[in-house]
């Protein structure tokens, strides 16, 4: 089966493809050049997705995802902490989970103190900026590790979807002992798509969440200990959801 190619834009074209297409899929290297770090220093950042705690509130009683959750405002170049918080979508946006608190462990204090963390949501937030005006941003930062210890994991157990928010970002931080994980991002209210699959750690899928739906198909296990790890970050104006 031939692997789609993947789709990669310039930061520079970044803006532009997402005012034109929705979405935008960036390589690694480009990914630490926007974020003023090197790929070491993003990769300093992956040890804590061993460290993940399990998600109780999946409803088709899978045990094969685990996560952290933290909130953050962005204005202009600054990033502040917001209080930590119960994780919320209307059931408009996720069926399956829509309408429920979900209180999850926060992302570690000290992945959040390294540079290369808040020069990478930063830099991300500042594409969004250029998109679209806010006075600051509402972000939300996932942790996820889906793994394949019961035989399948589902990426995004809700199919495919929007989030509710204006932005979202999907950065691939690892793959290993997996086939799956396909990404499909489809056009909201027209009829084109698109699939690929994210193999190298610290690829980007950026999204305009009004102009497209995305979904992440199951991974299945080639080897003991299979699993796929994310960070996925949303951008809203205003407030974070659930506070308006």
């Amino acid at each position: 089966m031939t692997i789609p190619a993947l789709p990669t834009t310039a930061p520079a074209q970044l803006a532009e493809a997402l005012r034109a297409d929705g979405y935008a899929v960036v390589r690694p290297q480009d990914v630490a050049l926007m974020a003023g770090c090197t790929l070491d220093d993003l990769n300093a950042l992956a040890p804590s997705w061993d460290r993940l705690e399990l998600d109780h509130y999946l409803k088709d009683g899978g045990r094969y995802r685990r996560r952290r959750h933290s909130c953050f405002v962005q204005t202009g170049a600054a990033l502040a902490p917001a209080p930590h918080r119960a994780h919320w979508q209307p059931i408009e946006y996720n069926a399956l989970h829509g309408g429920m608190r979900r209180m999850f462990e926060p992302v570690e204090p000290a992945i959040v103190a390294q540079p290369a963390w808040t020069q990478l949501l930063c830099a991300l937030g500042d594409v969004c900026s250029q998109v679209k005006a806010a006075p600051s941003w509402f972000v939300e930062a996932h942790q996820f590790r889906i793994d394949t210890a019961d035989g399948i994991g589902r990426p995004t157990p809700e199919g495919a979807h929007r989030d509710g928010v204006d932005f979202v970002a999907v950065l691939l931080v690892g793959r290993t002992g997996i086939k799956g994980g396909e990404t499909r991002v489809f056009e909201a209210d027209g009829p084109r798509g698109q699939r690929f699959t994210m193999l190298a750690p610290w690829t980007l899928l950026l999204l305009d969440d009004a102009a497209v739906i995305h979904e992440s198909t199951p991974i299945q296990p080639l080897s003991e200990g299979g699993h796929r790890d994310t960070l996925v970050l949303t951008w809203r104006a205003g407030s974070f959801q659930g506070d308006d």
